[in-house]
């Protein structure tokens, strides 16, 4: 007499299936784990190991060991191995807790010239000075452990991550009076320009180092089926730099511009001279700006004394402040359609073109607002 199929009960509720599911089909999940999850799926459709073996191509033992630990454990951790004992481990914590410190200190330290450690570095001293400081067990530490165990620690000595140490220590009075300028320009904007003639507000910056580079060979257009891009030669040749200075009218939008060679106090004195031409005697003009030396220099405060008292007025950021300046997001605009790939034959070329993108901006200006934690943060 043939014995009764014996029937393993699996218990699956609907989240269960969907993860085996989805275990099922991934494809960076481990193979064990995709096997496993195929199995019980098959087994809940057509619950005979048999049938089950042949469709996944496994043996019969194979599926009854894994319904069986499904059964017992869940179907979802009997995707996973059990934990095994395996061997001791050979380097012990405290030698482990000893190369994690020296990854955390500088190779300078320790009479290296490097700037920063490498692995083979690491398991070079541990290997020389690990049994003297007491870690026999690092005696033949091998590269790739000590990679394994700064990854346990989440330690990477050989990358750098660059910070911003905050050196103002009046960064929240400064960042708040700025964003108190935006929130007027809002509110002057929602009540329709009201009072727009007695006072203008405009973010001002300097770009500098924009490299007048020309080419050595004509560029190649585009052709279709061949090369869909334009070609250019590798080598270039250099003009020189310009420096572009920008301020932006915040309730109009017009961007008042020069580009010169240099940006020292009389390129920006001849700024201050261009926004004193632009608008009327009767408007003040509040300019809000970083604290380059040339802003805050002996030449300019001569020059701001010759003109009506309050017809300046400077509003600084604070230091490392910058990206509170609306013109960045102008520059940023220049730096993507214009001046990104641009070749010219001269610095004069260079600043015409920069010159002409500004006045094809001002036909049609676009006003910038400020839009981040204006309330609470001004």
């Amino acid at each position: 007499m043939v014995a009764a199929r014996r029937i393993i009960a699996l218990w699956v509720d609907t989240d269960e299936r969907r993860a085996l599911v989805e275990v099922a089909r991934s494809r960076t999940e481990p193979a064990n784990r995709v096997e496993r999850a195929g199995i019980m799926l098959a087994y809940l459709d057509e619950p005979s190991a048999y049938a089950v073996a042949r469709a996944m191509g496994v043996s019969q033992q194979t599926v009854t060991r894994c319904l069986q630990r499904a059964a017992e454990l869940g179907v979802l951790a009997a995707l996973d191995d059990r934990a095994r004992t395996g061997r001791e481990a050979r380097i012990t914590a405290e030698a482990r807790t000893w190369l994690v410190g020296l990854a955390c200190a500088k190779p300078l330290q320790f009479g290296y010239p490097h700037e920063l450690w490498t692995t083979r570095l690491l398991a070079a001293h541990a290997r020389n000075y690990g049994p003297d400081a007491g870690h026999p067990s690092l005696a033949n530490l091998a590269q790739g452990t000590v990679c394994k165990i700064l990854a346990a620690h989440e330690v990477k000595p050989h990358k750098v991550r660059y910070y911003l140490e905050r050196r103002d220590p009046e960064f929240e009075p400064k960042m708040a009076e700025v964003l108190c300028v935006y929130r007027e320009v809002e509110m002057r904007r929602a009540a329709g320009g009201a009072g727009e003639a007695a006072v203008a507000v405009v973010c001002y910056d300097e770009k500098p180092g924009i490299q007048a580079i020309g080419t050595t060979a004509p560029d190649l257009r585009p052709v279709p089926a061949t090369h869909p891009t334009i070609c250019r030669d590798h080598e270039y040749k250099r003009h020189g730099t310009v420096t572009l200075m920008a301020g932006i009218d915040l309730l109009t939008g017009q961007v008042h511009a020069l580009v010169k060679d240099r940006h020292r106090s009389r390129e920006f004195i001849e700024f201050l001279g261009l926004l004193d031409a632009a608008y009327p005697a009767a408007t003040a003009i509040k300019i809000i700006l970083d604290n380059h030396s040339a802003h805050i220099s002996k030449e300019t405060k001569a020059w701001l004394a010759t003109r009506p008292n309050e017809r300046f007025q400077f509003v600084f950021t604070p230091k490392h402040g910058s990206w509170l300046n609306l013109v960045e997001g102008f520059f940023a605009k220049a730096a993507r359609s214009v001046l990104r790939h641009i070749r010219v034959t001269s610095k004069h070329e260079l600043k015409q073109r920069i010159i002409e993108f500004i006045d094809d901006l001002n036909r049609d200006p676009v006003i910038h607002r400020w839009r981040y934690q204006i309330d609470a943060a001004a």
